[in-house]
Parts: structure tokens; sequence; C-alpha cells
């Protein structure tokens, strides 16, 4: 018992570094239903926190706003565990990206079910940043953003274009219907490529379940989404070929993903075992360093903030058609989704992590990119 006390007396001291208290009145305060939840946490860190909050050990009634907090403190340091170090281990030593663990994400997270995802995303199955800069709703920061990625690639009818991980296909609807163009999206989702294939059903669009690598085809332009997440630091060189030798010479290509303030981020415990396997947000210095000599990079544009907003739209999305969706998962499977999105929303919240578009071109714009916002 003392022991117990002793590891809630460490974890309010801690808390209270980041202005949370254990049993508090505000909404960013914690209630703890379950002392185990201060072994489990120090024990197992992020994992422990997010697997005691699916098991109903604790809450908060901002949970966003607790995680915004927890890391604009930085108090989340403190408790690097074995859990997290073997984790880093495991990406620095091991390439999990490849062969058929490049697959696995395909299985656990994006087959999950379409049903899950067309009650969280709104309108269009977009799954990554909405562009918010004169938006008031989901559905318009995702069309915002889709049509920002058509400009900045300068996009002409005729064009044809490549999607690397092409989601549920929604990009390259948007970009054929509005801009005339043709298209190949490829993507490691058997439920997505089904969907995609539906959408697009009346388009100029081909999508193939296929590993980006296998490519080797001239497009006008390339697009990869909320999918460069999924690479791996040790394949980020790889990526860029790809994209370099299908480019043409006065195409653009445009990266749009997750990236780290600094030192090549650590994959997170809890987010690898139940939500996305094998990822890693890159770092700034590993992009750079990956497109040398490939790529001149034309334009790197961060609206990292938006990623909040967009998040709180899922969340409320989700929270408003779970009726429907408890037919199919469980209370521990909300509370698992709930925990999720709640601590993304925290992390971009706090500017931890950024949401990166990155315009490329093989030899540089003759006399110059002017920059869509």
């Amino acid at each position: 018992m003392g022991n117990a006390a002793s590891l809630k007396a460490r974890a309010q001291v801690l808390l209270e570094q980041a202005g949370v208290t254990i049993g508090g009145r505000r909404p960013t305060d914690i209630a703890v239903h379950d002392e185990r939840t201060y072994t489990r946490v120090f024990a197992h860190g992020s994992l422990g926190l997010g697997e005691a909050y699916m098991d109903g050990w604790w809450d908060a009634a901002d949970l966003p706003g607790f995680f915004a907090r927890v890391l604009s403190s930085h108090i989340d340091e403190s408790l690097r565990t074995l859990d997290t170090l073997l984790m880093h281990l495991r990406a620095k030593f091991l390439n999990m990206q490849r062969g058929e663990h490049a697959w696995e994400v395909g299985r656990q997270h994006y087959d999950l079910g379409n049903d899950l995802f067309e009650a969280m995303l709104g309108k269009r199955l977009v799954y990554s940043c909405g562009y918010w800069a004169q938006a008031n709703d989901l559905d318009a920061a995702q069309e915002a953003k889709l049509d920002l990625i058509c400009r900045k690639l300068r996009l002409q009818p005729g064009q044809h274009v490549l999607d690397i991980g092409c989601g549920w296909g929604e990009a390259l609807k948007f970009a054929a219907e509005r801009y005339g163009v043709s298209g190949v999206g490829v993507t490691i989702s058997k439920e997505q490529a089904e969907y995609a294939r539906e959408l697009c059903k009346d388009l100029p669009v081909e999508i193939r379940l296929q590993d980006y690598r296998e490519l080797d085809e001239p497009f006008d332009a390339i697009l990869s989404v909320g999918m460069f997440e999924h690479v791996g630091p040790k394949n980020y060189r790889a990526w860029f070929e790809v994209a370099r030798r299908c480019l043409r010479a006065d195409g653009l290509a445009l990266l749009h993903c997750i990236g780290s303030n600094g030192h090549p981020g650590r994959p997170d415990p809890w987010i690898e075992k139940y939500i996305f396997p094998n990822s890693m947000i890159p770092a700034m210095s590993q992009v750079a360093a990956a497109l040398e000599d490939l790529f001149v990079v034309e334009d790197w544009h961060n609206f990292g903030a938006d990623y909040d907003r967009t998040l709180m739209a899922w969340l409320a999305n989700v929270d408003a058609a779970w009726p429907t969706l408890r037919e199919r998962y469980d209370e521990r499977f909300r509370r698992m989704w709930h925990f999720y999105l709640a601590c993304s929303a925290g992390v971009f919240r706090s500017r931890r992590d950024q949401l990166w578009q990155i315009t490329l071109s093989p030899r540089g714009v003759p006399g110059g990119y002017r920059v869509p916002r």
C-alpha cells in the first residue's frame, strides 16, 4: 500500500508541472478509478497509460486538453521505460517496413472497417489533416486541402497523376473531376482498394493493391498524402528514388506528412501496438538527407495546428455515430479510439509534431515557383 501511495504522490508532483490535478474539478484534471494505474504507468509509460484508459481505470472530461498540457510541459519525457527503449532499438536496427511487414498497417488499421471511417471522416474519406485557413467545418477543410494540393502541383487537363498511398481514392477523384486529369493510385489496404475502385469507377483512375517500390512508369505529377509516416527511415531514400524515377523532368511532386520538430521521433509503444504498427514520424533532417541530389525543394509548408481542429472534428463524429457503431465495436475499442484521437489532438495542439506539405521538382522550376496558399 505504501508503494502505491508513493507512486501516486510522484504522479501528482509530475502532473502539477503540467497544471493537472488528480481528482481535481477542471476538465483537464484526471479522475483515477483504479489505484493500479500508477504502477502500470510508471512501469510501462505511454503503453501503460493507454491500456489503463482502455480498461476504464482513469478518465478526464477533456482528454485532448489533458494531453496538450502534459505534452506542452514535456513531463512525458520522465516516463521513458523499457517498452520505449525496446521500440526505439527495434526501429533503429530492423527494417520493419519491408516485405510482409509493409502490409501489416493495412491489415491492422486501414482494413478495420469502412463503416468506422465513413462515420469519422465526414463527407469525403480523407484520413489526413484538413486545411482550415478559410474553412469552418471538416468537409470544407478537406476540400480546401485537396484543392491546395492540386494548385500546388499545377495540374492541367490531360495530365497523368500518381497517388502513392491513395487511401479510399478521394484525392484522385477530386483531381480527375475538378482538374481533368487521369491517374493511378496505389495502396496496401484491400478494403481501401475496393472502396476506391467503386468511388472512381466512372473516372480515368486506376487503383492498384501494390507496394510503391514496384512502380516504374512516367507521370506528370505525384502526390502522397499521409502515407510517408508508414515508410520507415531505412526506406526514405528508396521512396524518393521511386518518386524521382516516375516523375517527368518538368513535373512536380507533393509530399504531405506529419513531421517531428527535433531528432528522429521514437515510435510510441501504445500507438505501435494498437493503432499503427511499424510507423515512424520523420524528422526534417531525415527527409532532407533522403531527397538530396534527387529533388529541388520548391516549398516546405507547415500547417500542423490545423491537425488539432481536424482530429477534434473526427472525435466528435465518432462520438455522434457511436450508437450505431457499438453494434460492431465494443466499449474497449471505443475507449482505445477515443484515446488515440484525443492524444493525437493534444500532440498537435502542443505543437510537438507538425504537418508538412513539401513541393518538389526534379531540376527546379524555370523562373522560380510561386507558392499557392
